[in-house]
């Protein structure tokens, strides 16, 4: 019997979440597709047309990300058009890329990959915590849209990760953000690549997630 090859793609591939998610899921019958921004802009409707192009993507974990951290009155509108091009933009129209064929064979799984910053936006963060919240939003729509096609979306939120994203972090502001994570440590981008494996294989019924994987707790009251 000839085997299966599935194919996952995993956008974002110069960073170092992409290539651990790569790693996470090599498997005997998977082809696994982490391009650089060479081979995939995601901000690039042309790009993506290209890349996507007779492809069978039966996983997509949209993991491209940017972020320009500063105050709205001071934001240039070229840094919030690329912040809200990489991270929401770029994740829908790769997820339109890929729609199409996953509705014909009649499965597929979509990840977006949002942030805390999402749910709890931080001061001077407006452009990347708008274009992270609206991927939950895109999450549920698509979840509900399309899960009569056996289609599966879900939302990752890793937390803060140590990368070349974060590491103009002034030490002052990743000490307060260490210290509100009740185990005292931050999340990994080897332990969120694993959750996703996790997440793909393990749990087929699940969808329309969002699933924050570090230790910050809402102590919000209830209404």
């Amino acid at each position: 019997m000839k085997q299966v090859i599935h194919q996952a793609v995993i956008t974002g591939g110069d960073g170092a979440l992409a290539r651990e998610v790569a790693n996470a899921l090599e498997a005997a019958n998977w082809r696994i597709l982490a391009p650089s921004r060479n081979r995939l802009d995601v901000t690039d409707q042309d790009s993506v047309n290209r890349f996507f192009h007779g492809q069978q993507v039966d996983l997509l974990v949209c993991a491209a990300g940017a972020i320009r951290d500063t105050p709205l009155l001071r934001l240039r509108e070229s840094a919030w058009d690329e912040t809200w091009a990489v991270n929401f933009r770029g994740s829908a129209i790769s997820a339109e890329a890929v729609l199409p064929g996953m509705i014909e064979r009649k499965i597929g799984h979509i990840i977006f990959i949002s942030s805390f910053s999402a749910l709890h936006p931080p001061v001077g963060q407006a452009a990347y915590a708008t274009a992270k919240a609206a991927l939950l939003g895109l999450t549920a729509d698509l979840a509900a849209r399309h899960g009569q096609s056996n289609i599966r979306v879900n939302a990752v939120l890793p937390g803060f990760l140590q990368t070349r994203m974060t590491e103009a972090v002034a030490k002052r502001r990743r000490c307060e953000i260490l210290a509100a994570h009740s185990l005292g440590r931050f999340n990994s981008c080897l332990e969120t690549a694993r959750f996703i494996r996790f997440l793909h294989h393990e749990l087929p019924h699940t969808s329309g997630q969002l699933f924050q994987l570090d230790s910050r707790v809402d102590f919000a009251p209830f209404s």
